[in-house]
């Protein structure tokens, strides 16, 4: 029988949250996997036939298996792989884990991408305040799920920190574009201390996307999908 270990494959791009998170989950679990960069405002045909329902990524791809959507992907590596778990193993605690990163998902990707002018038309003070007052309950969120401790899952990085963590580039990349203030230590202290504690964590420094360069990535980006609008009949 062969002791090779599957191939791990993650389809995705470097500057999207939803596949930083998982690259994050991997490493945390000391998985090796394999990263194929996706063209900037194009969809590989690989990422088309593993994701054909939504066509978007990341998606994770174990022995040729596709696994999407990457709150999906964060639960799936937490079960197949071995390691220390993602998820608190309290039913309850697991429970308020997802439906905070719900949250967090619903009001916060949409509104950062207003504040960095993806969205047409978006009012991006608006979008400013609605990043704020979810950071607000998400403040209220990491003294509820942390205990006190140093991260959302206690002692060390868990499913939530991966979540929220996942938008602190892209956090710094949107006050840089708008203007406006986004994580602020005078309104969530605690938020800012967690968030300066999980960038330089060992599975999170080396692939949380610099600010700078993402703003540079959304110019880029903006180019692209205009020349794709453009060339169409």
């Amino acid at each position: 029988m062969s002791s090779e270990p599957v191939p791990v494959v993650v389809v995705g791009g470097w500057a999207s949250p939803f596949v930083t998170r998982v690259c994050i989950a991997l490493k945390l679990k000391g998985v090796e996997y394999e990263f194929l960069q996706e063209a900037v405002g194009k969809k590989s045909e690989l990422l088309l036939r593993s994701n054909p329902v939504y066509k978007k990524m990341p998606v994770l791809l174990h022995g040729g298996l596709p696994v999407c959507e990457s709150l999906v992907i964060l639960q799936y590596v937490d079960e197949a792989f071995p390691g220390s778990s993602i998820l608190p193993p309290d039913p309850y605690r697991r429970a308020v884990h997802r439906f905070w990163a719900e949250y967090a998902d619903a009001k916060l990707h949409t509104a950062l991408r207003t504040m960095r002018g993806m969205v047409p038309g978006g009012d991006k003070a608006d979008a400013a305040e609605q990043v704020s007052a979810a950071l607000r309950q998400l403040e209220e969120a990491l003294a509820e799920c942390s205990g006190g401790k140093p991260y959302f899952g206690g002692d060390d990085v868990g499913f939530l920190d991966i979540v929220v963590g996942s938008y602190i580039g892209w956090f710094g990349a949107a006050e840089r574009i708008a203007g406006l203030p986004v994580l602020d230590e005078a309104t969530t202290p605690r938020l800012a201390a967690w968030a300066s504690r999980f960038c330089p964590h060992e599975a999170v420094r080396d692939l949380m996307p610099d600010a700078d360069r993402l703003v540079e990535f959304g110019e880029v980006l903006r180019a692209a999908l205009a020349a794709n609008a453009s060339s169409r009949p």
